[in-house]
């Protein structure tokens, strides 16, 4: 008998642990229970939602238009056969607006966020529920879910500098992003190799520094020359257009505008605003460059100021983010106008003089009602006051703004460079490193240097995406799927939630999901060491 009762009790736990890896969702919810039965979607079901949910009702409608085929009418109320919104208005705000529950029972779907952002998210996890097949008959389990995010801050970068993106393109980038729970586009818009956004007082920008005559041929530092144009340009209406896609999804779009280096673009048509005066090109090679913004020249400072007061009235985001990395000092070593304001200002060296331009450029920032984000070498020569880290050179520089209680978004090249190789061998030229779907997945933005206290200035972590070998919307496809999955469960999900082992089989069924999109992916991507 007690054989029999062992027996018993263990064939329930094996039946308990498979319902519960059976509800494939990435990333894996705070709390998920599946029950017996299923609820099947069809064209007669109907939507019932307030006209406040139209961003939620929009999105639903598009994916089922577009990949099943029908839309889904709404009513003002329906007893079954419904997929239910609901968003009450608090009295105060929610503690966290992304939570969201849902409920599938015999008579359709309910959805509640504690804010219309949370409903979204809940969508994105019905989504999920779906079959990846086209049918009219779309069957989902009973289930209760209640989930959260564990960082407020889970973002991608997509740099356009290097090779120009459609905004079509970008919109649909925006969509990867929604439908992995990620809620922020850095969008990485100047560099030495082309400025990507219309300045109607800097004509020249869109003349000259939006195209580059050549590039180079092969890994830096290249096998000659190609010898192709290579153009693009947002104007601020495409501009507009972009950040109100993203609004509609809940997206929050921040744009990147290098300074001081990474600016040989700009100095292409703005000479007079390098130490040497030229004359200069936009580049068609990589790396690091020696020429950049002079950081003793008035007119560097005015003409930065006439950019962002174009740029900030066309990015609702808290956040403009003004690169800081890779400046190199030694123009300004020997540039007679940074030797001057090194001696007027009282500094101490090139360094310093870098922290003086961060430091000026956030004073202008924040009196129109922003604040900066900088890559982690805006910590050399002193953090700017308001300053939100991103740590790029590993966790170091996060670590220490941390210390420091400032903001920081992890997003150290070991585990978060997707332009980094996925597989041993891979079947396209990329920049090189390593970074297979797994270590991505076992990244954790919250060091364990940092007390509990400092770890709370670690606002969340994000990706990047840096195009110097680049060049198609297929291969940005390729180099970020399956690893976005990967770090949204990082950057979602509970720490005690994260198991590779119960990764490996959701992820299988989001690739059918890549498949079923006829999106480009790495098949190796889930196998490692391939």
């Amino acid at each position: 008998m007690k054989q029999l009762l062992l027996t018993a009790c263990l064939l329930l736990s094996l039946a308990a642990i498979s319902h519960a890896q059976s509800i494939n969702i990435i990333p894996a919810p705070v709390k998920a229970e599946m029950k017996n039965g299923q609820f099947t979607i069809t064209p007669k079901t109907v939507i019932v939602a307030a006209a406040a949910e139209s961003k939620s009702v929009s999105f639903l409608n598009d994916y089922l238009d577009k990949l099943y085929g029908f839309r889904l009418k709404t009513a003002a109320k329906a007893d079954r056969n419904y997929i239910k919104l609901v968003t009450p208005v608090f009295v105060k705000k929610p503690d966290n607006e992304e939570r969201y529950t849902l409920n599938v029972d015999a008579n359709g779907v309910s959805i509640q966020g504690d804010s219309y952002q949370g409903t979204f998210i809940g969508i994105q996890t019905l989504i999920q529920l779906l079959p990846p097949v086209k049918s009219n008959a779309l069957k989902i389990p009973f289930t209760s879910i209640e989930d959260y995010p564990r960082f407020g801050y889970r973002g991608m970068m997509l740099d356009v500098s290097r090779h120009f993106f459609t905004v079509e393109f970008v919109k649909q980038y925006i969509d990867f992003l929604a439908l992995h729970k990620m809620n922020t586009f850095h969008w990485h818009l100047t560099d030495d190799q082309g400025w990507r956004i219309e300045i109607k007082k800097h004509p020249e920008l869109t003349t000259i520094s939006s195209c580059r005559e050549s590039t180079i041929i092969g890994h830096h530092p290249g096998k000659g020359e190609d010898h192709i144009k290579h153009c693009g340009i947002y104007t601020q209406e495409q501009v507009k257009e972009v950040v109100k896609y993203a609004a509609d999804r809940f997206i929050t779009v921040i744009p990147e505008i290098e300074m001081p280096g990474h600016a040989m673009a700009a100095l292409a048509a703005y000479p007079e605003l390098g130490c040497t005066g030229g004359p200069y090109k936009v580049q068609g090679t990589w790396g690091v460059l020696q020429d950049v913004f002079c950081a003793g020249n008035e007119k560097t400072f005015a003409f930065l100021q006439d950019v962002l007061d174009e740029v900030i009235p066309l990015f609702p985001s808290k956040y403009i983010h003004v690169g800081g990395d890779e400046c190199p000092k030694d123009r300004w070593k020997v540039c007679p106008k940074c030797q001057k304001r090194i001696k007027d200002e009282n500094l101490k060296d090139e360094h310093a003089l870098q922290s003086y331009f961060i430091h000026r450029m956030e004073k202008y920032i924040n009196s129109k009602g922003k604040q900066i984000i900088g890559w982690d070498e805006i910590l050399e020569g002193g953090l700017a006051p308001n300053a939100t880290v991103m740590s790029w050179r590993g966790e170091k520089g996060g670590i220490e703004a941390a210390k420091q209680h400032h903001n920081v978004i992890m997003t150290p090249t070991g585990w978060c460079y997707f332009d980094y190789s996925q597989s041993k061998k891979e079947d396209s030229l990329t920049i090189g490193g390593y970074l297979p779907v797994e270590k991505v997945y076992s990244y954790d933005p919250q060091p364990k240097e940092l007390s509990a206290e400092d770890a709370k200035y670690i606002l969340g972590g994000q990706a990047n995406l840096w195009t110097e070998y680049i060049t198609s919307p297929t291969k940005v496809q390729y180099m970020v799927f399956p690893r976005m999955a990967a770090l949204s469960e990082a950057l979602w999900s509970p720490k005690e939630k994260k198991n590779w082992k119960d990764f490996e089989p959701r992820m299988n069924d989001q690739i059918k999901r890549y498949q079923f999109w006829n999106v480009n992916y790495n098949p190796k991507g889930i196998k490692q060491g391939e």
